[in-house]
């Protein structure tokens, strides 16, 4: 009883995680370099590049947050659905989907700024959790395996965006490009960095990781949903119904990759076209696993790897080191840091330890 009065209280063991996260990027570099020293390259070069990429000047600071930005909406969302025991293979097409919305609403509709920019953004946020709710009653109703799912449905999103702004298509604007129509000034997300593309929806990012936080560990519905994660049988013993909470989980989850869509189409392109998001959903299942599925662990991780991908085109440019090597360290750095998990029972014995002799 005494230790686990001691798990509960000790301060020391809320600074586990985050050991194991520094821990897991410290050796990934370590081991980058490792490799890069192998095929000689310089790794002083690279990693001096690769940094200054990120953050030398406001512009390259400005860049490294607009990475930020869309994967701190991907990794909430799969992080939502783990939370929930499902994996959410399907941000990528739920972030095309809400960004194809957002711009349809924003460019079709004449609305003012108070309506239509909030309007645009919702359009975006249903759109990627119809989406995502379909894979979830599927899997409540007819145990169907979400991943499966998920991946199909990412498909016919990624031909329907293609079809709608290919010649002919609804949603194609009347030039030889495979756009949109640009998305009327009362539905963009200002500017908010003199001289850089940076808007906004940084500051919308972090609002919904808070609210996500708040969402997951202090409302009633978000008990009821880690309920189910841990344990399906016993959350329906309790009375929770897990068919529900599921579809409700991959619907919020879906709402967050659309809203990841509207953003980067209202805030940085301001038109849709098939493949404005480069991979951004992919990269938020590394995210999302990185933050161990916590909204502040998700919120560091998506900085990393927006200081990665940021910094790896100046590493290309200056250092004349593929770009490439970046997805080396981001497979690295979720390697270390799963492997750090062996660690975690030993570090909590020696807080508890340390409790134990600081309370004599």
């Amino acid at each position: 009883m005494e230790n686990e009065k001691n798990r509960k209280t000790s301060p020391l063991l809320a600074l586990i995680s985050p050991t194991q996260f520094i821990l897991g990027v410290l050796l990934a570099f370590i081991a980058g370099a490792v490799f890069l020293w192998v095929f000689g390259e310089s790794p002083a070069d690279a990693y001096g590049a690769l940094f200054k990429g990120a953050f030398s000047s406001k512009r390259y600071f400005a860049e490294t947050l607009l990475s930020t930005t869309p994967l701190i909406f991907g990794g909430l969302a799969v992080a939502l659905g783990f939370r929930c025991g499902l994996f959410n293979m399907g941000v990528e097409g739920q972030i095309v989907l809400g960004g194809m919305a957002a711009a349809y609403v924003g460019y079709a509709w004449e609305l003012p700024l108070l309506i239509h920019l909030p309007l645009a953004l919702l359009a975006g946020a249903v759109a990627g959790g119809i989406w995502g709710a379909i894979p979830g009653y599927l899997k409540a109703k007819h145990r169907i395996h979400e991943v499966i799912t998920t991946i199909m449905l990412n498909y016919i999103v990624f031909q329907v965006a293609a079809y709608m702004i290919a010649v002919g298509g609804p949603m194609k604007a009347d030039n030889e490009l495979p756009v949109s129509p640009d998305v009327l000034p009362t539905a963009q997300l200002a500017r908010i960095w003199e001289g850089t593309r940076l808007s906004g929806g940084i500051f919308i990012a972090l609002i919904f990781a808070v609210l996500v936080w708040v969402f997951l560990f202090k409302t009633r519905l978000g008990y009821k949903m880690r309920a189910v994660g841990l344990n399906s049988s016993a959350a329906e013993f309790a009375g929770i119904k897990p068919g529900r909470m599921m579809v409700w989980a991959m619907f919020l989850s879906g709402a967050l990759g659309g809203l990841a869509g509207a953003v980067e189409v209202l805030g940085v392109h301001y038109k849709f076209y098939s493949t404005f998001s480069p991979g951004y959903g992919w990269d938020a299942i590394a995210v999302a696993l990185l933050g161990l599925n916590h909204p502040v662990g998700v919120v560091a991780s998506a900085f990393l790897f927006g200081v990665l991908r940021s910094g790896s085109i100046t590493m290309q440019a200056i250092a004349q080191i593929s770009k490439d090597i970046v997805l080396i360290l981001s497979a690295l750095i979720i390697f270390f840091t799963a492997t750090n998990q062996t660690l975690r029972p030993i570090l909590e014995r020696l807080t508890l330890r340390l409790d134990t002799r600081r309370a004599k």
